[in-house]
This record gives structure tokens, C-alpha cells and sequence, in this order.
């Protein structure tokens, strides 16, 4: 018996590229990825090119053969226009192109779609010491988590009209070697040595190594108690802002230089600067509780989050 054909979606991208690598290393899975034009192909069997993320985009030949489907493609990145144009173009892609995706992976006879979402289906922000779990009731706020949203209505309509299962896994923060945005920044920050004005903050929040999430999907790929779940997913150890600065600091060898600025201070301060949105992502608390994904899958985080840190942050120092 030929082992099981997975195509990953997004494979050039951070989290695709880790995924495949593991699936291939662990010689049980045949790798399809599906890559843009002119980007870095992962480590892989077989490499497609994927057709835009629309509703009229066509998969039949990166779906044929194919067990299971691992969907990280999507648009996360700020749209810059008018704000009902924003949520038409991630609507565009993550609602409308992630159904016609899956509509035609059903058809060609795909058994599983595991559904790479996000926490901002949740919300952006909880109340600290009240994580969210996957009972809550949604609650997204901004284009990005709206149109995941409704891609997972979507999905969890169309496996109840066929025989194709979906799983939906809602990561919080990504990082691991060769992350970007804002958490690259941080690093940026503390390797130079910034004094930061951020040593009165008293959130918490949850955030994910990489490689805990890979674990999580690939066993996501066959569990039988998976199938029709959403899970929320963390590195099981939730920081406040000061304390992931100094735990990254000493990962980095720069001790985080921070000063107890009063949070409503730097609020205030940040959204006279225009950053509001940035200090609101470094003051606020946004949590989850990972029991429920524990309690149906066994599952544990096999990396702690002091060593992902660590890794992390050798992997920055070592691409500077």
C-alpha cells in the first residue's frame, strides 16, 4: 500500500515549509506542496504551482491522488484601502477561495481538510485569566478573522453534505526560526539594545513555537476523534509582554533593557503616534485554554517554550 498522498497549501510560506519538512522526514506521508511563482520551494516530493486563491481557481491537478489536505495559504497581511474593501479582499481569499478549494477537494475524493484559522475567530483580545476555548462563541472583529470565520462556517457545511472531514485548528502567534513581523521587531529591539517602555505591562499571552504546531496538524492528519473539531492551540505557558522581552533578551544574550512606563501612559502615548493598534497587541491579554485539544487528541506541546525561544532567537542571530 502506497503511503498517503497530504498536499500542503502555502508550502513556500513559514508555516508550509515546516510542515514539510517534518511530513517528509517522517517518511510515512508522500508531500505535495503547492508554492507561487518565484517563491523558495520547500523540502518536498513533488512541487505544484498554485493557482490564485480565488473562487474560480482550479486545484484538479494538485488534488489528484491526494488523502488529505493541510490549507495554510491564505491572506494575512494588511490590506491598505478603504475598510469594505478590506474585507472584501481577505473575504476573497480566505472565505471564497479556501470553499472552492475544498468544494473540489471532495469531489476528488479527499478524506481529510485540515483547516489552518486563527484565534482572531475568538476575538482579538480576552479577559485576563479567562482564555478563550473553542466552546466561546466567535466574536472576530477585524477583516482577517471575519473572513476566517466564515470560511469555517463554510467548511463545517460542506463536510455535513459529504464525505470529506475537516478539522479546524485556530493557532494564536507563530514564531520560530525564520519568523517576521512583529515578533523578528522584538528581537530587532532587544539586540540593539532599546531601552523599551514596556516594563508596566501586566497582560498575558498565549503564543506558539512552530514546531509545536507541526505536531499538532500532523496528528490532526489521522486522529480519528479529530474529525468535525476545532482546536485552539498554544505553547501551554502564557507570558506577559515584560516577560517574553526577558526571556527572548536572555535567549539573545542582550538582557532586555525595560522601563516601567504606567500602561495607560504608553497607551496614550502610542495612539498620539499612531500606533495604537501596536500598543493595544503589546498590552492587552490574549489567552487560550489547550485542555479540550489535550483531552481529545493526547496531545502535548513536545517543545517548551524556553527552549523554542532559544531556538528562535540562534536562528535570528545567526541570519543578521
Amino acid at each position: 500500500m502506497s503511503d498517503p498522498s497530504i498536499l500542503i497549501t502555502g508550502g513556500s510560506g513559514f508555516i508550509g515549509r515546516a510542515l514539510a519538512r517534518r511530513l517528509v522526514d517522517s517518511g510515512r506521508y508522500r508531500v505535495r506542496a503547492s508554492c507561487r511563482s518565484g517563491r523558495p520551494a520547500p523540502v518536498s516530493h513533488e512541487i505544484v504551482e498554485s493557482p490564485d486563491l480565488s473562487q474560480e481557481a482550479n486545484w484538479r491537478r494538485a488534488l489528484d491522488g491526494v488523502d488529505a489536505v493541510i490549507h495554510t495559504a491564505g491572506r494575512a497581511h494588511e490590506v491598505r484601502s478603504s475598510t469594505t474593501n478590506q474585507l472584501a479582499e481577505y473575504r476573497q481569499v480566505n472565505a471564497l477561495g479556501t470553499l472552492a478549494l475544498a468544494r473540489q477537494a471532495a469531489e476528488s475524493g479527499v478524506r481529510r481538510f485540515v483547516f489552518l484559522s486563527t484565534v482572531k475567530v475568538n476575538g482579538e483580545f480576552s479577559i485576563p485569566g479567562q482564555p478563550f476555548k473553542p466552546s466561546d462563541t466567535p466574536a472576530p472583529t477585524d477583516p482577517y478573522g471575519i473572513s476566517k470565520f466564515e470560511a469555517e462556517e463554510g467548511l463545517r457545511d460542506l463536510a455535513s453534505r459529504t464525505d470529506m472531514e475537516v478539522v479546524i485548528i485556530r493557532p494564536v502567534l507563530v514564531y520560530g526560526p525564520g519568523v517576521q513581523a512583529n515578533f523578528r521587531s522584538m528581537m530587532l529591539w532587544l539586540k540593539r539594545g532599546f531601552p523599551l517602555p514596556l516594563g508596566g505591562i501586566r497582560n498575558k499571552r498565549s503564543i506558539l513555537f512552530v514546531d509545536n504546531l507541526v505536531d499538532l496538524v500532523t496528528v490532526c492528519l489521522d486522529h480519528p476523534d479529530a474529525a468535525g473539531r476545532i482546536f485552539l492551540v498554544s505553547d501551554g505557558e502564557d507570558l506577559s509582554t515584560p516577560q517574553m522581552l526577558r526571556k527572548l533578551g536572555s535567549a539573545l544574550g542582550k538582557p532586555a533593557r525595560l522601563i516601567p512606563v504606567p500602561e495607560g501612559v504608553l497607551m496614550q502615548t502610542m495612539a498620539l503616534l499612531g500606533r495604537g493598534a501596536m500598543a493595544n497587541r503589546l498590552c492587552s491579554s490574549l489567552q487560550v485554554d489547550i485542555s479540550d485539544t489535550a483531552k481529545v487528541l493526547g496531545w502535548r506541546p513536545p517543545v517548551n517554550l524556553d527552549d523554542a525561544l532559544q531556538t528562535t532567537s540562534s536562528d535570528f542571530l545567526a541570519h543578521l
